[in-house]
């Protein structure tokens, strides 16, 4: 017994050393289109990426993208051009430690800092005094509920708020129930730093997964903020999403924040609908925004 382990040790070894040293795939032509189609600023010595798109001649109405865990604005690419057809301004960006965006580390992530930037870029783009849709989905839902909560307690240089669409985030911590692989790397233990080298840059840093400790920390803060808003509050809901499961994420949702209004997609719409039914979900964000 003990050789045969001996032997299966000797193997993984030098595959696992010839893995780590593989060089990261080249970005497909619609990546680097997308990168290509964006700029960056600095925000304390960090560079972050984001996209600033001019559209609709007719509107001055402004939408800001939020993206989740753990991809990128690239998340937004399927309904872009839908939204520059709406909107006389389209704004993206990729939160430190995300995409194209500088990834430091070690480095303490916090949905506290992604709610700077995003106050950042829009002081950089010269619109801290203009209101602002914010479009938000996972990860990205807390970012914008920390964004209401300055703007709901007028903190100085917030992000004037014009309306709030929400998307399968872990608004209340209570029922998020995050996959296998977030809750090892969250919690640490003996299998964290593997898991974390060997999952090529994606989980880079387990720093990147304390938001989901921060939820449950801040709960009464944010989930506060879109409880007594009178901001536009709305959500778009993929429920087949194990992430935020359902009935039991949309009957606490209604329960809790009964003054929003709800889109629920088809029910083979999982945690990502704005790329599973990019159609389905900005009619129902442009049936949002069009309804106030």
């Amino acid at each position: 017994m003990r050789e045969w382990w001996l032997q299966v040790g000797l193997l993984t070894v030098p595959l696992i050393a010839v893995y780590l040293h593989i060089p990261p795939p080249k970005l497909s032509p619609a990546l680097q289109s997308w990168r290509s189609s964006g700029s960056y600023f600095t925000f304390q010595n960090r560079n972050i990426f984001y996209r600033d798109a001019s559209g609709a001649v007719g509107s001055s109405d402004i939408v800001v993208l939020l993206h989740g865990f753990p991809t990128s604005s690239y998340d937004w690419c399927k309904i872009w051009e839908g939204l520059t057809q709406r909107f006389n301004r389209v704004i993206a960006l990729d939160f430190v430690g995300f995409g194209f965006s500088d990834k430091p580390r070690p480095h303490q992530y916090s949905i506290f800092e992604q709610a700077s930037i995003v106050e950042g870029l829009l002081d950089h783009l010269g619109l801290l005094n203009q209101r602002v849709n914010l479009l938000s989905h996972d990860y990205g839902d807390t970012v914008a509920q920390e964004l209401l909560h300055r703007y709901e307690h007028n903190t100085t240089g917030s992000v004037l708020i014009n309306s709030l669409c929400l998307s399968n985030g872990g608004i209340f911590p209570e029922t998020h129930h995050p996959r296998l692989i977030q809750t090892i790397l969250k919690d640490g233990g003996l299998l964290s730093p593997i898991i974390t080298r060997l999952s090529n840059y994606f989980f880079f840093a387990r720093g990147l997964l304390q938001y989901i400790n921060q939820r449950r920390k801040h709960r009464d803060r944010w989930v506060g903020a879109l409880q007594s808003t009178s901001v536009p509050l709305h959500l778009i809901y993929g429920p087949l999403d194990p992430v935020n499961p359902h009935p039991e994420f949309l009957q606490l949702y209604k329960q809790v924040l009964p003054m929003s209004t709800v889109s629920v997609l088809d029910d083979h719409i999982s945690h990502y609908p704005q790329l599973e039914d990019p159609l389905g979900f900005l009619n129902s964000y442009l049936n949002f925004i069009n309804s106030f």
